[in-house]
């Protein structure tokens, strides 16, 4: 989804393949999830409504995702929900920040807008356990390249899992946050 200058949400329609997207296929949708023009609206506009109304200007766009390894990784147990996706690479940390572990709720649920609200705008990036990653970024471009790293992360992290792979030291991850004004706290 992206935010408009008016404020509304341009949104995927419901049930819709992202491969066979057209201008005229997508929704419009207000900040209170009311549709105003185009098809059905997804069944997730609470979860991308939550990321707008926490993060404010820093969310300009939010992509939301079925991919396999994220999803894969959020299967395993987890020792940290608040800092779930390990320090493989940089680039995951500069991206996205801390990724939050979010409970399964069913698709679609009040619940998972609740939850995002919940966290107060504090995360980037959330992993819906059983479901799939949802990322925010300024600009729907950077909310894409997020994800694609988000993605490519997961895999190194649930291909390396029984490998005990070493992640970046605390003093690493410490120095990326401060050379890349990263949101971490």
């Amino acid at each position: 989804s992206a935010r408009l200058p008016d404020g509304n949400l341009i949104v995927t329609p419901t049930g819709s393949s992202l491969g066979r997207l057209t201008p005229e296929s997508l929704s419009i949708v207000s900040p209170d999830g009311q549709l105003i023009s185009g098809p059905k609206p997804t069944k997730e506009v609470p979860l991308h409504q939550a990321f707008y109304a926490t993060r404010g200007g820093r969310a300009g766009a939010v992509v939301h995702l079925h991919s396999c390894y994220s999803t894969a990784l959020s299967l395993f147990p987890c020792d940290d929900s608040s800092n779930w996706l390990p320090a493989l690479t940089p680039y995951g940390i500069m991206q996205l920040g801390k990724v939050r572990l979010l409970p399964y709720f069913i698709p679609g649920s009040t619940e998972i807008g609740d939850a995002i609200t919940g966290l107060a705008g504090k995360h980037a990036a959330v992993m819906l356990a059983h479901h799939g990653p949802v990322i925010s970024a300024k600009t729907l471009e950077a909310a894409v390249y997020a994800s694609e790293e988000f993605e490519a992360t997961a895999k190194l992290a649930y291909l390396t899992r029984s490998l005990e792979p070493h992640a970046l030291s605390s003093e690493q991850v410490q120095t990326l946050v401060k050379q890349y004004n990263v949101e971490w706290d």
